[in-house]
C-alpha cells in the first residue's frame, strides 16, 4: 500500500491483491463518504465485478449487509448464500459462491470504509483473522492518503493566495 497517492489506486491495489490471497472470487471496496449528511458508503473498486439491473452502489448507515457492517464496526460472515443472490462468472462458467465475508475498514474507531469479499469456499479462521488486522492496516493508509491529499490542497490554495498578493504588490 505504500507509494499510493490517491485512494482510487490504492482501493484497485487493495481489491486486486487481496482477492485472490484468501481464495476469494469476487471483490468489493466500498468508501465512506460525508457529504453533508449521514455518511454513506460508495463502490469504489472491485475485484471480477460484473454489474446487475437494481444493483446499489451507495449504502446508507445500516442499509444491507455493508451498512450494517459499518454501523456496528463489525465483520459479517453469511455462509451458504442462495442461487441468484450473486454469481462468480469466468469463461468457462459461472456459478454463486458460498459464502462472503463484509469487514469494516477502521482508523481510530471511525469507519473509513468496508470490503466485501465473496469466496466458493467457507474463510477459515486463519482467513478471517488476517483480513481483520488487515483492515486496520487499510484504515491507516486511506487516512494517510486523505491527510495528504487535504495538505496539497493547502499548500495548492497557499500558492494561490501568495501568487495573489504578490500581483497586488506590483499594482501598487
Amino acid at each position: 500500500m505504500q507509494g499510493q497517492r490517491n485512494l482510487q489506486s490504492l482501493t484497485d491495489q487493495i481489491m486486486s491483491e487481496l482477492t485472490p490471497v484468501v481464495g476469494a472470487q469476487h471483490g468489493a471496496f466500498y468508501l465512506t463518504v460525508n457529504d453533508g449528511k449521514r455518511p454513506s458508503l460508495v463502490l469504489t473498486s472491485t475485484y471480477a465485478f460484473r454489474r446487475r439491473k437494481n444493483f446499489q452502489n451507495r449504502f446508507e448507515l445500516g442499509e444491507g449487509l455493508v451498512g450494517q457492517c459499518a454501523l456496528e464496526r463489525k465483520t459479517i460472515v453469511a455462509t451458504d448464500v442462495p442461487d441468484g443472490y450473486v454469481e462468480v462468472v469466468s469463461g468457462l462458467g459461472h456459478a454463486p459462491p458460498r459464502c462472503i465475508a463484509v469487514l469494516p475498514v477502521l482508523f481510530e474507531g471511525q469507519v473509513r470504509g468496508v470490503i466485501e469479499l465473496a469466496s466458493f469456499h467457507e474463510f477459515t479462521e486463519i482467513e478471517l483473522s488476517f483480513l481483520e488486522q488487515l483492515m486496520l492496516n487499510i484504515g491507516t493508509a486511506i487516512n494517510i492518503i486523505g491527510s495528504s491529499m487535504r495538505t496539497e490542497e493547502l499548500l495548492e490554495q497557499l500558492q494561490n493566495s501568495n501568487a495573489e498578493m504578490e500581483k497586488r504588490n506590483r499594482e501598487i
